[in-house]
């Protein structure tokens, strides 16, 4: 039978029942910290079938303390767009050219974003894309003639948060080297923002357990008198 090291055995300790306050969770994955800068992941199991149509659950949201995370920003536009895409940080805009650009599999890329007129181009990739959750849809504002203003919130610590098919909702809310506020500040406009994104579909409880884990640290339940509207 392996030994358990000494963080696994420190980590096998906890009560795994226990439900914690948010300063209770992070105080508790700072005690188990690994010797790099963990990230700091929620999830939400929420009581939702997002194979009903009526029961997806999909948004974004920007975290007022950022991710952490240099976020990688392609952008299609023409023009004057694209000079203000290039001026608000992203990484890579084009036409034509980034789709191909994108066929040949260069698709290294957090957020997509596209002006109206563009769609034309950016739908040959539909099949290149959308299986990566990265095709931009007018409901995220990830399609918008405000190409500026989507690269400075994709960079800016905008996230997308959408409903995996066992109905839960995984989300990064920063670092470990965060303050305390500002890991609490982001948990509670992530949470607040899918409680508010309750679809109309959805019966009984709608949320149903929330916790919080680091990259090598322990899965902490969180009281959910914590989650507004829970």
């Amino acid at each position: 039978m392996a030994t358990l090291t000494k963080k696994q055995k420190t980590l096998a300790e906890l009560d795994s029942e226990k439900l914690y306050t948010v300063d209770e969770a992070i105080a508790t994955l700072r005690e188990h910290k690994a010797k790099f800068d963990e990230t700091v992941e929620v999830a939400m199991n929420l009581g939702v079938d997002p194979r009903h149509a009526d029961q997806m659950v999909r948004g974004m949201v920007s975290l007022p303390s950022g991710t952490g995370k240099d976020v990688k920003v392609a952008v299609f536009a023409r023009g004057d767009n694209a000079d203000k895409a290039l001026a608000a940080g992203a990484d890579k805009v084009g036409a034509e050219d980034l789709m191909e650009d994108m066929q040949n599999g260069n698709l290294d890329y957090d957020r997509v974003i596209a002006t109206p007129d563009m769609m034309g181009v950016v739908g040959r990739l539909g099949k290149v894309l959308g299986p990566k959750g990265l095709m931009p849809n007018p409901k995220l504002g990830t399609v918008t003639p405000n190409v500026e203003q989507a690269v400075k919130d994709a960079k800016g610590g905008q996230v997308e948060f959408r409903v995996e098919k066992m109905g839960i909702i995984h989300s990064g809310i920063g670092k470990l080297s965060f303050k305390d506020e500002d890991l609490k500040a982001n948990f509670e406009a992530l949470t607040q923002a899918i409680v508010k994104a309750k679809p109309a579909g959805a019966k009984g409880k709608y949320v149903r357990k929330v916790s919080v884990t680091s990259t090598m640290g322990p899965g902490l339940k969180i009281d959910l008198s914590e989650v507004e509207g829970a």
